[in-house]
């Protein structure tokens, strides 16, 4: 085989890889338990996800948690599986899929209300005053009288975070009391360490989803931060660990990175969620797993004992640099400094990586359609020129945001 022709096939694979989520590659070793997951049964060989405690809340969860982001009505044998391969922790928000995310774990539960006891309940709604009617609301479309854990969801820095501080713990205690939650906590896609940092001191946090990845897990400040919030006995759940790109597209990086991992068995999506167990100050893993094949996948990943190697880690901190300009770390306290109007550039990024990275173009353009009007017309308008110098990831914003104008509104 010619080597074009031998690029072009590893292009096609890189391609049908990224479509199946974590991946499809698997070992042979592997063999019986992906026949198993073929036919929705476990393998008795294989065990089931292994479990980490979660924080200080005495509770252990499994280090793989099932993302709901998806309508989940449709999505009932994902649920079935799931709790087979030991996968309870599952997550959920009042905004997913128009609340059909809920309503289909409600259909679960009230087809198998036994089960319930077993799943780790994570669901979330924006911050605010209306946070308890809200969750009243979740607690009535997924049938049951209590969640285990109760984010406020996508808080956007440490101001935030202190400002909310009074009223979340009040909220806690009452919630609390009724028996309505056990835990509470937050979600952050957005200047995550100083997030962490800030939790760290108020004490009543239990919990906090966060995105985390192998680019952010090299970045000191990120790890300062992990260890505090770890050291609060805060427990930690990581999400966007893949570490997608703002804009889809394979290039030499991309065909490299691949051919590090094939050799060994796995994908570099697998590669990527093994970055993230191997940091045991994360207690789960979150992903967005829709149907079976992804399922499968990131069970395989959970379940394989293979260590990542110097040379595995030094691939992925190369192509992290490779390919920089193409991510956005959520530091969008950065760019609302730099540029006026203060758009929210980073709740853009994440709706183009929805888009293009992920092929959840519906769930992009519902995200990007929830930015006020006026939100729209100021990116429309805004000048990105000085935001574009002070990106430490060197990202042409300007022209991702144009890009996110053209294909999402």
């Amino acid at each position: 085989m010619s080597s074009s022709s031998n690029d072009l096939s590893r292009r096609d694979f890189l391609k049908t890889a990224a479509a199946c989520g974590a991946g499809a590659l698997l070992t042979a070793g592997q063999a019986a338990v992906a026949k198993a997951a073929a036919t929705s049964q476990p393998a008795e060989a294989s065990g089931a996800v292994p479990r980490r405690p979660f924080g200080k809340t005495g509770a252990n969860v499994s280090m793989l948690a099932l993302g709901g982001i998806f309508d989940s009505t449709a999505n009932q044998a994902v649920l079935t599986q799931s709790l087979k391969w030991g996968i309870d922790y599952w997550d959920t928000a009042a905004s997913y899929t128009g609340g059909k995310s809920e309503l289909g774990i409600g259909m679960f539960l009230g087809a198998n209300p036994a089960e319930r006891k077993k799943i780790f309940l994570v669901t979330k709604c924006h911050n605010g005053p209306e946070m308890a009617s809200s969750l009243d609301t979740s607690l009535e479309r997924m049938k049951t009288d209590y969640v285990d854990m109760f984010f406020a969801h996508g808080v956007e820095g440490a101001a935030e975070i202190n400002q909310s501080a009074e009223a979340w713990k009040a909220l806690v205690a009452k919630l609390k009391a009724a028996k309505k939650i056990r835990f509470f906590g937050f979600s952050t896609h957005s200047n995550m360490a100083a997030c962490l940092q800030a939790a760290s001191k108020l004490g009543f946090i239990d919990g906090i989803m966060f995105a985390c990845n192998y680019r952010l897990l090299n970045n000191g400040e990120m790890k300062a931060a992990i260890e505090a919030a770890s050291k609060a006995g805060i427990g930690l759940t990581a999400m966007k660990t893949q570490a997608k790109k703002s804009r889809s597209g394979q290039n030499d990086a991309d065909i490299q990175l691949l051919d590090q991992f094939t050799k060994k068995g796995f994908t570099p999506a697998q590669a990527a969620v093994k970055a993230i167990w191997e940091d045991k100050h994360i207690a789960s893993l979150c992903s967005a797993m829709y149907n079976l094949p992804v399922l499968q996948s990131n069970y395989l990943a959970a379940l394989d004992k293979t260590q990542l190697s110097s040379a595995d880690r030094r691939a992925l901190e190369q192509y992290a640099q490779a390919s920089g300009a193409e991510y956005c770390a959520g530091c969008d306290a950065i760019c609302r400094r730099a540029v006026a109007g203060a758009p929210p550039i980073a709740d853009v990024m994440r709706c183009l990586m929805y888009r293009d990275e992920y092929g959840m173009a519906d769930y992009a353009r519902e995200q990007f359609a929830a930015l006020p009007a006026e939100v729209r017309t100021a990116l429309a308008r805004a000048d990105y020129s000085a935001a574009e110098r002070r990106c430490p990831q060197r990202m042409a914003i300007g022209e991702l945001m144009k890009h996110a104008l053209d294909t999402l509104a």
